[in-house]
């Protein structure tokens, strides 16, 4: 290989470089291995990478909602247990929290994790354009890609390429609590967490099948069955599927999936609930995304060309997931009861990549362990009433990468493979005790917990052993005021700990060990629950800092794991509405400035990149509720992404435009044509609908957003 040919290796994918921050590739293989995660980027700082923590949501049209996990009413969450592990009303908790209900994932059918969130405020997606094999966004600023999403409450297991993919589908509601919540679980973002709850068993009967079919021929079929086995609605259960064959806008790039997930509920009396969750997904994508970038003089365009990096010959990333686990909630006493949740879950990947011929192949398996379990204990102490949280969790996690590349030259049809020459493993370990208690006193709300979390980790890149101990103490604290106009001032204060195996490199090869991330918010906010109506609004000031966030950086030519300090601040305002007249809302403005406060000589000071400072969505649905047009229901949304650098040295010819996007919805009930037709219904939906295309940079490396894309469905329910 030339010096100029390895060179042009030594660059690896901005998302990759971000979700570094736990799982650090090896130094000379992401040299190699362009295509890996996604694409090429120009020499340029990178972003900075965080972990996450999580929230929950449920309920939705003609099906009963799951009690206690989240509840939900239209669009609006009323309380939930993700910020709190408590069922404290969302208006009352001392901390930002926006909720994606079961309603809203059905009036937008969103295809991904992504588009799911796109109407949250401070959540920045789109960063990587249309790059459809994994779900990359920032919650003020700190990617969660990697360590921010957690599942039912607990921890996902993800890896460098080994990122469990999300079914829409399969979930009840998701829930995002913006700001630290390390407190009560553990190693965990600055920014927040991200929470996915998955559809449980209903005590009423419900039953429906969907046929879909979309832009890129893309086809599915799905169903979705629930309801008590017995007479006593002492078991419950629940069965959802789905099926697809598709390509994306890149016609290289498969979108098929086989998808079903079981789950059981035994309910042998009153105070004891007993749940049973399962998943498992075959997916197939594409390898390579992105198109090929030249950048420079010697060339008349500068950054992403309309030409696809990829083969289609050699392009397939297949990954088989699954998970098993189980809910526990059980009344010890009428003031004391135990929760207590398990999963195990594992994943494994074949990705193939090629960019500019050059070929590459990468096999990943992963594997973890997660459980949680605590006691909510209510007492009094004279006026003071308490919800008083005392808990143990622990995670384990494993994974195992073989990689190889080249030669540029290979037959026609394929059939080499790439030799694996590179193999890498880590294993972790993590457990955490903590306690929370949470007071009410006349119109006062103070929350505060406290906790001690101990991990280890043993990673072995190439053959050389590495391992760190690492152990944190963080904190919460939160008080607020109920006014009787149903207006809530609040403060809260909270700190974050997140663990960083790996290395972190220099020009002359290992420097140091990670040091642990870690950071502290401020942020002062107020809530009004609109008395009379279902109607919630918010509106809150943040301020974080963040030392020591692990980043791919390359501004000095060669590709080095860095570390990040950061400083994030802005303001969000959020309203969302079900109103008794068939009409309902989310409106969300964002605005955040975050600043490198140490990285290199070059960017301190500049604004983090691909990080607009003005974002704001507003979408709004309206179902007729009498009349010619009842049975009609039409949605209609607008997406605006302020402008923002394409990387951290702020190169004027990376820089990101404005842009704005729309989205559409339009649905009928046919029952309201012909009583034979009741439960049918017919819906359209649009992304992009005018078809807003412009190129997008990310730590140096240049995109394209993604195109309109039309889905039309027919769902039946009896």
């Amino acid at each position: 290989m030339t010096p100029e040919y390895e060179f042009r290796h030594e660059v690896t994918r901005a998302c990759f470089q971000e979700a570094s921050a736990q799982y650090p590739l090896n130094f000379h293989e992401s040299f190699r291995n362009p295509a890996l995660h996604g694409g090429w980027f120009s020499p340029g700082a990178n972003s900075g990478a965080t972990a996450l923590q999580t929230l929950v949501v449920q309920g939705g049209e003609g099906v009963a909602g799951v009690e206690g996990v989240v509840e939900t009413e239209g669009y609006v969450a009323k309380s939930g247990r993700t910020a709190t592990k408590t069922d404290t009303p969302v208006a009352e908790t001392p901390q930002s929290i926006s909720t994606v209900s079961r309603k809203q994932l059905e009036d937008q059918k969103p295809q991904n994790l992504s588009e799911a969130v796109s109407y949250t405020p401070g959540v920045r997606i789109g960063q990587y354009g249309a790059e459809p094999r994994f779900d990359a966004f920032k919650v003020r600023g700190i990617d969660l890609t990697y360590t921010g999403i957690f599942r039912d409450g607990l921890r996902q297991i993800s890896s460098p390429n080994g990122l469990f993919r999300l079914e829409p589908y399969g979930a009840e509601a998701i829930t995002i609590l913006r700001g630290p919540a390390a407190s009560i679980y553990g190693a965990s973002s600055s920014g927040g967490i991200v929470d996915i709850i998955s559809k449980r068993p209903t005590e009423e009967q419900f039953r429906e099948v969907e046929l879909e079919y979309g832009s890129f021929g893309r086809v599915q079929g799905a169903f979705d069955l629930s309801g008590p086995v017995d007479a006593e609605n002492t078991l419950l259960y629940r069965l959802t599927g789905l099926a697809r064959d598709g390509r994306r806008e890149i016609s290289a790039i498969k979108d098929d999936r086989l998808f079903i997930a079981p789950a059981l509920t035994w309910q042998p009396d009153e105070g004891t609930k007993f749940t049973l969750l399962g998943e498992f997904m075959d997916s197939t994508t594409g390898g390579t995304w992105g198109y090929i970038n030249r950048y420079g003089p010697d060339f008349r365009s500068i950054g992403a060309t309309p030409v696809y990096g990829g083969d289609a010959r050699f392009n397939d990333f297949d990954q088989e997931q699954w998970r098993i686990g189980y809910e526990l909630e059980h009344a010890l006493s009428d003031n004391v009861t135990l929760y207590h949740k398990l999963r195990y879950s594992d994943l494994s990947t074949r990705q193939e990549w090629v960019y500019e011929n050059y070929p590459g192949i990468v096999m990943e398996d992963n594997s973890g362990l997660a459980t949680d379990t605590y006691l909510k204990t209510d007492f009094e102490t004279g006026a003071l009433d308490h919800q008083l949280i005392t808990g143990i969790d622990y995670s384990y996690m494993k994974y195992t990468s073989r990689q190889g590349s080249g030669p540029d030259l290979f037959t026609d049809d394929f059939t080499y493979v790439p030799e694996i020459t590179y193999n890498e493993t880590q294993r972790q370990n993590s457990v955490g005790i903590y306690v929370q208690d949470q007071i009410e006193y006349d119109a006062w709300r103070l929350m505060a917990g406290l906790r001690h979390d101990w991990l280890d980790s043993k990673y072995t890149p190439g053959g050389v052993d590495y391992s760190r101990d690492d152990s944190e103490t963080t904190g919460r604290i939160g008080v607020g005021y109920v006014t009787p106009w149903n207006v809530m001032p609040y403060v809260s204060y909270g700190t974050s700990f997140v663990a960083n195996p790996g290395v972190i490199l220099s020009n002359g090869g290992v420097s140091e060990q990670a040091r642990p991330t870690i950071g502290e918010q401020v942020e002062v906010g107020v809530k009004y629950a609109l008395p009379d109506h279902n109607a919630l609004i918010t509106a809150s000031l943040f301020n974080i800092d963040q030392q020591n966030a692990s980043v791919w950086e390359t501004s000095s030519g060669v590709n080095l794991l860095r570390q990040l300090d950061l400083r994030s601040r802005g303001f969000e305002l959020e309203a969302t509405a079900s109103l008794d007249n068939g009409l309902s809302l989310i409106a969300a403005y964002s605005y955040n400035d975050v600043k490198i406060t140490k990285l290199t000589a070059e960017t301190a000071g500049n604004q983090l990149n691909s990080t607009p400072y003005h974002t704001f969505s507003l979408w709004a649905d309206y179902e007729f509720q009498s009349g010619a047009l009842e049975g009609l229901g039409v949605g209609a949304g607008i997406r605006y992404l302020g402008s923002s650098f394409g990387d951290n040295q702020h190169t004027p010819v990376l820089d990101n435009e404005a842009r704005t996007f729309v989205d559409a919805s339009l649905r009928y009930d046919l029952g309201q044509l012909n009583p034979s037709m009741e439960g049918v219904r017919l819906q359209v939906n649009a992304t992009n609908l005018l078809d807003e295309v412009k190129q997008i940079c990310t730590t140096g490396f240049c995109y394209f957003d993604e195109g309109r894309k039309v889905v039309g469905s027919m769902r039946y329910r009896f």
